[in-house]
């Protein structure tokens, strides 16, 4: 997935179901200097994304545990 979010920003975007954040990255990208940052805020936002599960997914485990 990060390749595709380097390579293809928009399309990460895309498939993530971010309808709005793929219009933008799109429009990032048609210029060739929009090109880079488009590609930085998918790998970035792509990260977030992943962490913001695995967090959700400790603090289930540990509240689980509290009871």
């Amino acid at each position: 997935m990060i390749l595709l979010a380097i390579i293809f920003p928009g399309i990460s975007f895309l498939v993530r179901g971010k309808i709005l954040s793929f219009i933008l990255c799109i429009l990032l990208q048609l210029t060739l200097i929009g090109w880079l940052p488009a590609a930085i805020w998918a790998v970035v936002s792509y990260n977030n994304e992943k962490n913001k599960k695995e967090l959700a997914k400790m603090e289930a485990r540990l509240s689980a545990k509290l009871r």
